[in-house]
């Protein structure tokens, strides 16, 4: 039997790359540069891409399945190198300062759930002005890398949220996928890492191709 989505959502969890932040482009070379300069094979846009929202070791793991363990933290290492060489530049996608900010004021309950470490995060939350916004907040450095639903289950339980309630926000079949295996809802965005054909395999209740429609599509559904 299939189940009919709430008409309101008590809590909005988002993920942050390819979701609010504008990051997806310069992840995906910054894994390919990373490859290259260990003299790895280069993996294409499309498979860099698809890792993001994992945790680093699964990220490595898929696009490099030949690494032998030994050389991970190289791998790893040269990727934060050439991430943070230009992660000042990144931004939020358009909408979604003016969107968290409405929210905010009206008292709608929402968190993160991410696949960067805590301090990645904490310097994008205070790069982008949105330290407050977020009532609760969980990365890979707490949780296992999605699928896992732990990062939903936390939120949930530190909030005293219903699950039948929450939404997630996503790019990525990452997202979708623990959302289902969490219990809670989901949409997709299509501007970030995955095309909309995967992300329409993970059965979100919506895909959106810019935050604005999101925040529209949401207006009736949410406090504010």
């Amino acid at each position: 039997m299939m189940l009919t989505a709430p008409d309101r959502f008590d809590l909005l969890v988002f993920d942050w790359d390819g979701t609010l932040m504008d990051s997806t482009a310069h992840i995906t070379t910054s894994i390919q540069r990373a490859c290259a300069g260990l003299d790895l094979p280069v993996p294409d846009r499309r498979t860099a891409s698809h890792v993001i929202g994992l945790g680093l070791v699964d990220a490595m793991r898929y696009v490099c399945p030949n690494l032998p363990e030994s050389r991970y933290q190289d791998m790893m290492e040269a990727y934060r190198h050439h991430y943070l060489a230009g992660d000042a530049g990144m931004v939020l996608f358009d909408g979604v300062f003016e969107a968290l900010s409405a929210w905010r004021e009206a008292g709608v309950l929402m968190a993160v759930a991410t696949g960067k470490s805590r301090v990645g995060l904490d310097r994008a939350l205070e790069a982008s002005g949105l330290v407050d916004f977020f009532a609760a907040t969980r990365t890979v450095d707490e949780c296992p890398s999605k699928p896992h639903p732990q990062m939903l289950d936390d939120i949930t339980e530190v909030l005293g949220a219903d699950k039948r309630r929450t939404l997630m926000v996503g790019d990525t079949t990452h997202d979708l996928l623990m959302a289902q295996h969490a219990g809670t809802w989901a949409v997709g965005v299509s501007y970030g890492a995955h095309p909309i054909a995967l992300l329409n395999e993970a059965q979100p209740l919506a895909i959106f191709d810019a935050f604005t429609p999101l925040q529209a599509w949401l207006a009736p559904r949410v406090g504010g």
